[in-house]
């Protein structure tokens, strides 16, 4: 699966000060702000409008209500926390009817955030959304802020520390600049190019990939996870024979805050 992303420079805070491009960030209007690098706005000091909004409203099935809660669960396990999140969506048959999950990291654990998909394109207030299979960040293509993210596939969870040189973040990146879509290479062609498409594999089954990645929120600080299990029960199963779990879209992730 392709992890090659389009970038859009969306802006949210001055507190922010990302650093993972050398492009000029978005100081005149949206077209100047949208870059074709890969790597996040070299800036986060400007809160700009969401590019290809009618485009994201179809092609992302959004929705004028707020995802019936709740949604999210968040437990500590160790130094670690767990975090469940119900993205079934009224299932297969209901996903473009259904809402997205709005998911907020927080010290003390993640919560689920009362938006609907149309608040959520004009706040800061969310850091990851959840639908099916699809996890948003919210900066570039899909959201005002600039929460980005670096992939680490070669490297174990529990060993993902922030690198010594600078973050080299992600941001969602499924339209380029004429808003045409731009899909994640899975073959799937309504699936959205995000910077966390690399958690998942279709080998006949949603498996994971266990793919550790390292976020970066809005205000700075950063964060580690790893999708661990997409189905309630029969991940394993899923990621070594291909075979579908139960219980499809019930997420579960792995995270904690870094110094």
């Amino acid at each position: 699966m392709s992890t090659r992303l389009l970038v859009f420079s969306a802006l949210w805070l001055a507190a922010c000060d990302p650093k993972g491009s050398d492009k000029e960030g978005a100081d005149t209007d949206d077209t100047d702000a949208l870059s074709d690098t890969g790597t996040e706005a070299a800036s986060c000091d400007l809160a700009l409008p969401v590019p290809c909004e009618d485009d994201l409203y179809l092609d992302l099935s959004l929705q004028d209500d707020a995802s019936a809660g709740p949604s999210v669960t968040d437990t500590l396990d160790g130094d670690d926390h767990l975090l469940a999140i119900d993205a079934t969506a009224g299932g297969t048959q209901g996903v473009t009817t259904n809402p997205w999950v709005y998911v907020r990291f927080e010290q003390d654990g993640a919560v689920q955030v009362d938006l609907t998909d149309a608040e959520a394109l004009a706040s800061g207030d969310w850091d990851l959304a959840a639908k099916r299979f699809q996890l948003r960040l919210n900066g570039g293509s899909s959201g005002p802020s600039c929460v980005s993210a670096q992939a680490f596939p070669t490297a174990a969870y529990a060993d993902v520390t922030l690198p010594a040189g600078e973050f080299q973040g992600e941001v969602d990146a499924f339209y380029d600049k004429s808003c045409t879509f731009v899909a994640d290479g899975s073959g799937l062609p309504d699936s959205p190019q995000l910077a966390l498409t690399g958690w998942w594999t279709y080998p006949g089954c949603v498996a994971t990939t266990e793919t550790p990645f390292i976020v970066r929120r809005a205000d700075g600080t950063h964060l580690k996870l790893v999708v661990e299990a997409y189905y309630a029960s029969g991940q394993d199963t899923c990621n070594t024979t291909g075979a579908m779990g139960t219980g499809s879209a019930n997420l579960q992730l792995r995270w904690a805050f870094l110094p």
